[in-house]
This record gives C-alpha cells, sequence and structure tokens, in this order.
C-alpha cells in the first residue's frame, strides 16, 4: 500500500468507525455491518481506495459516485473510490452510508434469479437410471455439486473419456462429494 492509499484509507476508516455499523473482519478487509448483516467493505488497490456497498444497488447516487466493479457479473454491489485525499468529502460519504443504513432497516435485498435447469448428459442420466442408489445420492447434492458434475462428463468430446469421468465420479456421489470438494 502506497503512503497515498494507507493515508486515504485511515481516512476513510476513521469516517466508518464514527457510524453506527460494527467492523468487522471478513475476507481479510474491513468490513462494516449492521445488524449483522454486511454493507459496507473497504479495501486498497493499486491506484484507489474503495468502498463498495453490498447492496448499493438500491442507493439513490445523487453524485454519480458509485461504479459497477464488474459490470455484467456484479449484480448489487457498487464502489466509491477515492484516488486523492481531496476526494474525500465526510458528510458526502455518511450521507450514503444512513441511506444504506435505511435500506437495510427496510430490509431491501436484490433478486436472485433461479438458475437454469440442470442439464444432465445422456450417459449420466442413463447411470442414474439403472442405480437406484446412485439416483438417490445424485438428488441429494446441491444442485452446484450435480452441475459440476454434469459439466464434467458433458465436457468431455469423446465417449470413452465420458464413460472414463463417469466411473470416476460414481464413488464420488455416492459419497455425497462434490467434484472439486478435495481442494476446498
Amino acid at each position: 500500500m502506497t503512503y497515498q492509499s494507507k493515508v486515504i484509507f485511515e481516512k476513510l476508516e476513521s469516517i466508518l468507525n464514527e457510524t453506527d455499523l460494527v467492523k468487522t473482519i471478513k475476507w481479510g478487509i474491513p468490513v462494516y455491518t449492521y445488524n449483522g448483516k454486511n454493507l459496507i467493505g473497504i479495501a486498497a488497490f493499486k491506484s484507489y481506495v474503495g468502498i463498495w456497498f453490498y447492496n448499493g444497488v438500491f442507493l439513490s447516487d445523487p453524485l454519480q459516485v458509485l461504479v459497477n466493479a464488474q459490470e455484467g457479473k456484479t449484480k448489487s454491489q457498487r464502489q466509491w473510490r477515492f484516488h486523492s485525499i481531496e476526494d474525500i468529502n465526510p458528510d458526502l460519504i455518511v450521507s450514503y452510508i444512513h441511506e444504506a443504513i435505511e435500506n437495510a432497516k427496510k430490509g431491501l435485498k436484490p433478486v436472485t434469479q433461479k438458475s437454469k435447469e440442470i442439464e444432465i448428459p445422456p450417459i449420466l442420466c442413463e447411470a442414474l437410471a439403472s442405480n437406484e442408489e446412485l439416483i438417490f445420492c445424485f438428488e441429494k447434492l446441491s444442485e452446484y455439486k450435480q452441475k459440476e458434475y454434469s459439466s464434467y462428463i458433458q465436457e468431455a468430446k469423446r465417449e470413452a473419456t465420458q464413460i472414463a469421468r463417469l466411473e470416476k465420479i460414481k464413488p464420488m456421489i455416492m459419497q455425497g462429494m462434490g467434484l472439486n470438494d478435495k481442494y476446498k
């Protein structure tokens, strides 16, 4: 962290520390919560220090200072970037924080999209249809684990590879494991 970033970071932190929010450390950075809900995070990057509002999509943003850090990916978070100490206006920041707190009190949350139907490859369908215990264990898996297994088989172009992958995952499915659980 550069000297300038450190000064900006400390100033923003001092502003946040004077609010009703509770400071915690999550993911290695300060996260400020309200009634146990993540509300604001703060982190230093190469060219700026940012505070982000986890449900920033609901903020009115009269100054148009909030940006979506990853357009198309980030749904509700919005980030306010500070490149110099002169960018910091405590009163304006506090007004955004108060609006975020009010939105949290109202219980505003982004609408989550239902995930697409899992497309199970034919070879896996056949294996599940012929083994009641396997289908029982597969249906007990979380949706993301089912998708993991389906994608793993679908990605193989050759039938021989699909069969080999199917044989590899059968015991894992029976144990209730995800394809990549050993890496977690």
